[in-house]
């Protein structure tokens, strides 16, 4: 949930810059929603209309509430505690004076941005540098798109269904001529990692179902958790307040 093991959610984009471009399939490929506002989509065609790898994964309904899902979206710094307290993800996202921060925990580091937030999307774009011990650094940018259905369900919660639809560009064109042979590999990859990054929100939503308090405790006791998101997620779970 808001959530890329490498945007998981902008995580996406990390892992697959160590896989190099890949050609795009014929035919129409994965879209950025319609309702994008024309301003957003200018800023991140040159990413989309370009991209090395793109790839969509249509996502499997989980039960939930819709405010804490959307909460952990969009506070993906705080919902990296969350994952990382219930052992789910190693990735790390934080903030800094110019954005968001990121570390995927397996030599990929840079920064994200939301782009668009509405009801049922959001679309974030990312900025990274696959760091290797022994080949050259391998950067690029990347587009992640987060669509999302809701449907009542019993007991207040929600029926969410999420999908994920990733671009990436890689800036090296030697990079980008020499792995169009490995696309199949690339994609294929591509898809289990976006498919993982819905797995995700599943796994993080269902956790809280079941356990709301005892998940609460568990970010409660990392030192490092935001008070203030800590407070507003305390809230959401209807959980009283209790030192830190």
């Amino acid at each position: 949930m808001g959530l890329r093991r490498s945007v998981r959610g902008v995580v996406l984009a990390a892992v697959v810059l160590t896989l190099g471009p890949a050609e795009a399939p014929a035919g129409a490929g994965p879209q950025l929603p319609a309702e994008l506002p024309p301003a957003a989509r200018a800023r991140l065609q040159p990413v989309t209309d370009k991209a090395s790898l793109a790839v969509r994964v249509d996502g499997q309904t989980f039960i939930g509430r819709r405010d804490i899902f959307e909460f952990l979206l969009d506070h993906p710094d705080f919902a990296t505690h969350v994952t990382r307290a219930l052992r789910f993800a190693r990735y790390k996202i934080w903030r800094t004076p110019s954005g968001l921060g990121i570390d995927d925990g397996w030599g990929t580091v840079g920064t994200f941005e939301t782009v668009w937030a509405a009801a049922g999307h959001r679309v974030m774009y990312a900025r990274g540098v696959y760091q290797h011990k022994i080949l050259p650094n391998i950067q690029g940018q990347a587009v992640v798109a987060i669509d999302y259905g809701v449907a009542p369900a019993a007991n207040g919660r929600s029926e969410i269904n999420a999908g994920v639809t990733g671009f990436v560009k890689l800036d090296s064109r030697i990079l980008a001529m020499a792995s169009k042979m490995a696309s199949s590999v690339a994609r294929a990859k591509g898809e289990k990692e976006a498919k993982s990054l819905v797995g995700l929100f599943a796994r993080t939503t269902q956790a809280i179902e079941a356990d709301p308090a005892g998940v609460f405790e568990k970010v409660r006791q990392r030192p490092d958790a935001p008070a203030r998101e800590l407070d507003e997620f305390r809230r959401l779970l209807n959980l009283p307040s209790a030192a830190r």
